[in-house]
């Protein structure tokens, strides 16, 4: 997703949530570009189906190595060697992408914006020397219950510059619409539902944070 005009603009690297590239992830990336961001959303789920790449995704996340980190860190370099870049790059992540914005503050990004995205372990040695951080998390998801305030403490442990928010009574997938397709009857059984009230706080927040650290050489 391209902003209009001749540029060069600084860049964002989309991360997917746990149901891939879809509608809802291609639009968070119209949406940074209209905002004057060059956005790229890519896939972590093209080398052996949905279910396995599912599967082998998440052991990458949690081990902090693997194909999909080699993935992230092609995006990051896939942006700034363009030339409408200016080779500042960000990356922004939901939910299990969330996860790998964390790994990624740490690997050659000038900011991260996580979302609800779970903790490494040993998050105190994962993230040290990571770049400036936005995070959102809601007190009503019980799977990521204490990441926020946990976050806060570690980075502010490692000096790093940060921006960490827990909203009141949201719960997961809070910034993403319609996830599940026709099965979205299903999402606010799952707690996965879409605040508009949270979510756009949550845009002005990472926004804000990113004409901070990326727009600035």
């Amino acid at each position: 997703a391209r902003p209009s005009g001749e540029g060069p603009f600084p860049a964002v690297l989309v991360l997917h949530e746990v149901f891939g590239l879809n509608a809802d992830i291609r639009s968070q990336a119209d949406r940074l570009a209209a905002a004057g961001y060059l956005a790229l959303a890519i896939d972590l789920y093209t080398a052996g189906g949905r279910a396995k790449c599912l599967i082998a995704t998440f052991r990458t996340m949690a081990a902090g190595e693997g194909p999909a980190v080699g993935d992230v860190d092609a995006g990051r370099a896939w942006l700034q060697a363009r030339p409408d870049c200016t080779g500042r790059v960000g990356v922004i992540g939901f939910c299990q992408g969330g996860g790998f914005a964390l790994l990624a503050a740490t690997r050659g990004f000038d900011a991260a914006a996580v979302n609800y995205g779970p903790l490494p372990k040993n998050a105190r040695d994962a993230l040290e020397g990571a770049c400036p951080i936005v995070a959102s998390y809601g007190s009503r998801d019980v799977a990521m219950r204490g990441a926020a305030g946990k976050l806060e403490r570690v980075l502010a442990d490692l000096g790093v510059p940060r921006d960490v928010k827990e909203y009141a009574g949201v719960g997961h997938s809070f910034l993403n619409q319609g996830t599940l397709g026709k099965l979205g009857v299903f999402e606010r059984v799952l707690g996965l539902s879409y605040d508009a009230v949270a979510a756009e706080d949550a845009w002005a927040r990472i926004l804000a944070f990113f004409d901070v650290h990326l727009r600035t050489p």
